[in-house]
C-alpha cells in the first residue's frame, strides 16, 4: 500500500477485531484441552505419551509408518535398541 491509498478503517478494524475474538477462543481452547490432560493426569496416564498419541493421529498412517521405519533404522544404528 503506498501514502495515496487511503485505509478502509472499518475493514481493517473488523480484520482485528476477528483476529482478536479468534485468539481469545483459542485461549478458551487450550486451557481446556490443559484441564483434560491434568484429569487425565490424574487418573494415572501418561499427558506427555498422550499429547505423542494425538501428534501421532494427526499424521496418514503411511507417513506414520514410513517415519517409524526411519526412526526405528536410527535408533538400531546408534544401538539404542533392546
Amino acid at each position: 500500500m503506498d501514502d495515496s491509498s487511503p485505509v478502509n478503517v472499518s475493514h481493517l478494524r473488523a480484520f482485528i477485531e476477528r483476529v482478536e475474538r479468534l485468539e481469545e477462543e483459542k485461549r478458551t481452547i487450550a486451557d481446556d484441552i490443559k484441564e483434560v490432560y491434568a484429569e487425565a493426569k490424574g487418573n494415572g496416564f501418561d499427558p506427555k505419551i498422550m499429547r505423542k498419541i494425538v501428534s501421532m493421529r494427526r499424521v496418514d498412517a503411511d507417513k506414520r509408518k514410513e517415519e517409524e521405519t526411519i526412526l526405528d533404522l536410527y535408533l538400531n544404528a546408534l544401538g539404542m535398541v533392546d
